[in-house]
């Protein structure tokens, strides 16, 4: 029997105008920039946003989103849906490896040290980054009597409740050695769920790192974990974040980006160093600021 209803609804489309205005509004919002062959992605993508809101075109949505009381609600729900949520466990592991090997050592090397350390994995998506993070300080006997905390904070409360979860299924652990699968994991519906123990030290925060008042919450950082976030930044934001990682480092701590982010003509506030594998940042000190430590400025990488 036929309806003569259509199976599927008509696709709503979106003018280069209407995309110029949603792309301001995230940009201004959460400083996530798009280039103009994203446009048909984020037709696709805020196709079911639309028919939720009851908007007949992108303009009434991009009105919805200004004017509606429920725009911050469908503000969030907008940016989860355009934005990257890609990652896994163990991701860039070189890196963790070097922090690890050398960043970490040196840390738990300091004269008096509180037996404290705290981490921002900023940009998290579904926890892997955290959680592995927490994996790999566990291994590490020095650390057993101290108060670790890791920060984990993502714009999306949907990935976050997922992180929450610690449910992952397989394409989440495409490079983690099967050491810590069988020694932290259970199997579960749905996939393999996270046990206790990496679980205590993380803590979830939904945070913009455009807003200024959510950040509060965040506060005298040895490490900064913020990888493949900045490259959706343009300068202009690019700049914004750099000095919000800045002002929440401890002296001589280390802001960790991805293996494709730089702070080359960004910020020269950091000290960059060479490790073994990669480049870090550190916020200088008294005692970091030593030939053996402090290589360059930031605004002068090669």
């Amino acid at each position: 029997m036929n309806s003569g209803a259509p199976l599927h609804p008509p696709r709503i489309p979106l003018s280069d105008e209407e995309f110029a205005l949603l792309h301001e509004l995230i940009y201004q919002h959460c400083g996530l920039r798009f280039d103009p062959q994203n446009k048909p992605l984020i037709e696709s993508r805020l196709q079911p946003r639309l028919r939720q809101c009851r908007c007949a075109t992108f303009r009434d949505y991009y009105l919805y989103l200004r004017y509606d009381r429920r725009r911050e609600e469908e503000l969030a729900e907008c940016i989860d849906l355009v934005a990257i949520h890609e990652t896994y466990f163990f991701r860039e592991i070189n890196q963790l490896q070097d922090f690890t090997r050398e960043l970490l050592p040196e840390f738990l090397r300091r004269p008096n040290q509180s037996k404290t350390l705290r981490i921002w994995s900023a940009g998290c998506s579904s926890g892997e980054e955290p959680y592995s993070l927490a994996m790999l300080l566990l291994d590490e006997p020095a650390l057993r009597g101290w108060d670790v905390t890791i920060i984990a904070t993502d714009i999306s409360p949907r990935v976050l409740q997922q992180a929450r979860r610690g449910i992952y299924r397989e394409s989440s652990f495409r490079v983690m050695d099967p050491k810590y699968l069988a020694r932290y994991f259970e199997p579960a519906p749905g996939g393999m769920k996270l046990l206790e123990a990496p679980r205590q030290s993380v803590t979830f925060l939904c945070v913009n790192l455009f807003d200024r008042q959510r950040q509060g919450l965040i506060w005298g950082m040895d490490f900064i974990f913020c990888r493949n976030v900045m490259i959706y930044f343009d300068a202009a934001a690019k700049q914004r974040v750099a000095e919000l990682f800045y002002e929440k480092l401890n002296p001589g701590g280390c802001l960790l980006l991805g293996h494709a982010e730089s702070l080359l003509n960004i910020s020269t506030a950091f000290q960059l160093r060479h490790l073994a594998h990669d480049l870090v940042y550190q916020k200088p000190s008294a005692s970091s600021l030593t030939p053996a430590l402090a290589d360059q400025p930031a605004g002068a990488e090669s």
